[in-house]
Formats: structure tokens, sequence, C-alpha cells
């Protein structure tokens, strides 16, 4: 997916004003990244295709969930304030590393982003429930389920970016945890793929 075709996908499904905050995001992590490694720099001049779709793309797999949208890990915000933007309901940004805290807060001020909390913490640390959860470049399956099961129910949505070794960790993760596990193809990569789990609960 080109950079061109990557807004053209947002165009045809998000309004201007969307877009808008979007682009101003991405100049605050061009910006930022002269200052710390938020992403790769091989993805800077990428960020609509590597970044934005790859994160506006989870919000295909949850229907109609509400509630609190917990992004484990969210780093340079990405799927979090990427989502925040799109959505209307809450976001919880989880980040343990302050440098990185401080950009997601600077970034919620100037977008004016009132549904996202940014919470400066590992997520074993955090509370509360959570209707969906996603990670992204965090750890395993398994690795997820463990550190941020108490935020969750059976009702739970997780989903989870992952690369071309999603179905192993599926297998992998079966071993200790039951639920239903399915994987979808990633809009932005044909090696990329999302594994969604509903129902998680350990064996």
């Amino acid at each position: 997916m080109t950079e061109d075709e990557a807004r053209n996908w947002i165009r045809a499904r998000y309004d201007v004003s969307r877009e808008t905050c979007l682009a101003q995001f991405a100049d605050m992590l061009r910006e930022a990244a002269a200052h710390q490694n938020l992403v790769a720099p091989s993805t800077l001049h990428q960020i609509w295709s590597r970044h934005f779709v790859d994160s506006a793309q989870l919000l295909d797999h949850v229907g109609a969930a509400s509630g609190i949208w917990l992004d484990i890990g969210s780093g340079a915000g990405l799927p979090g304030i990427v989502l925040a933007i799109l959505r209307d309901a809450p976001v919880e940004l989880v980040e343990p590393r302050k440098l990185r805290t401080a950009f997601l807060e600077q970034a919620v001020a100037t977008l004016g982003l009132r549904n996202a909390r940014v919470l400066t913490a590992k997520v074993e640390r955090s509370h509360g429930h959570a209707a969906i959860v996603t990670a992204r470049a965090v750890g395993s399956l398994d690795t997820l389920f463990r550190i941020a099961a108490h935020r969750t129910d059976s009702s739970t949505i997780w989903v989870l970016p992952k690369g071309r070794n999603a179905y192993s960790e599926v297998e992998d993760a079966k071993l200790w945890w039951q639920g239903s596990f399915h994987v979808e193809p990633s809009v932005t990569a044909p090696d990329s793929l999302i594994v969604i789990a509903k129902e998680v609960r350990p064996r």
C-alpha cells in the first residue's frame, strides 16, 4: 500500500476533520523522531501506510463494541492515538517509559483528544475493565494474556497485530488459554496478520 492509497483508504471511511487530525499527528511524530526513537526511521516516509492504516484497520474487527479500548505498551501512540482520533469512545494508553508518555500526553493535549487517557505504568499495575485490548509489538499472545487478563472478562475482544508467526503464536497460546481465536489478513502488507480473540480464559 502506497502513501496515497493509505490516505484514500482513510478518506473513504472517515471525515475530513479526523484526517486533518491524523495529518497533525504525523507531523508530531516526524518532529519528535529527531529526539527519540518513536518509530523506525525507515518508516517515517510511510507513516500513513505503515502506521496509520495499520492502526485504523483494527476498528474493522470490533463491531459495535464500546467501552474502554486498552492499548498496551502504546509507545508512539500506535495504535492508541490513531484509535482515539478515529473513535469517540474512551481509549487508555498504558506505557511504562516516561519519555514516551510525555509525548503521548503532548499529543492528547495538542490534538484535543478528550477520550484518551495516558497512564505511565506497566499494564500489570493498571486497573479497570477493558472492552477491547490491543498491543502492537509488545509480546507473544501468551505473554499478553498473562499480563492483561485482570483487565478483561469473557466479553472483551483482543485485537492483536502480528507478523507471519501469528498462527504459531495462536497454537502456543492454546496450550495455556482457551477461547475463540481467528486470524485475519492485514490490509497493509501480505506478511502481516491480526489475531482476534474472544472469551479468553485460562485452561
